[in-house]
């Protein structure tokens, strides 16, 4: 399996594109690896590759008066861009930071802008990557507003079980907004 096997499955099923824009599009990618502890993003940057992640694990989060606030992890194939800065070219607000050795698929942002005067099957990749993130992002507000840390956890082990196996357990209770010892009640509670 080459490092773009993953990347074209995704293109495949979550976006089809113009055949030939997805085969130079994956030819442009270049596969570089992070170890753990490294910072992807962080706040106030700009967000200037399209990435990729083919393995690891990466926390998404923001930081409020020296504290994370985990937002999002990353355990599986998916983009992992905060596409809003990448696109638009504004700061972002967000942090990301490998929390073991990961695997990506880097394009710059220029190269991307090339594609997508290429081909235009680019503007639809980009159309339903934001309708994607808008729909992600107000399942996770909603949840957060209507459900308790209960409720969430259990959401997380219907949907997310792989967090669960990939994610340490005060990076888990941070996304959840509880404390680990909250977080260590509730599974034993629901065990």
């Amino acid at each position: 399996m080459t490092h773009t096997t993953q990347l074209a499955r995704y293109f495949e099923t979550e976006c089809p594109l113009n055949k030939d824009g997805v085969a130079e599009l994956l030819q442009s990618f270049r596969l570089k690896k992070y170890p753990r502890n490294t910072l992807l993003l962080r706040e106030g940057g700009h967000d200037s590759q399209l990435r990729f992640i083919n393995r690891g694990t990466v926390r998404e989060y923001y930081q409020s008066d020296k504290r994370d606030i985990n937002i999002n992890f990353y355990t599986k194939p998916h983009f992992l861009t905060d596409f809003s800065s990448f696109i638009q070219q504004i700061p972002t607000h967000r942090n990301q930071e490998t929390l073991t050795t990961i695997e990506v698929l880097e394009l710059s942002r220029e190269r991307f802008s090339r594609l997508l005067e290429k081909y235009s099957c680019g503007k639809n990749f980009i159309d339903l990557t934001f309708q994607h993130l808008l729909k992600e992002k107000e399942a996770f507000e909603y949840n957060r507003m209507t459900k308790s840390a209960e409720e969430l956890y259990e959401d997380l082990r219907e949907n997310r079980s792989h967090w669960l196996q990939a994610v340490p357990q005060y990076h888990i209770a941070s996304y959840l907004g509880i404390t680990p010892e909250t977080l260590s009640r509730i599974r034993k509670r629901i065990s």
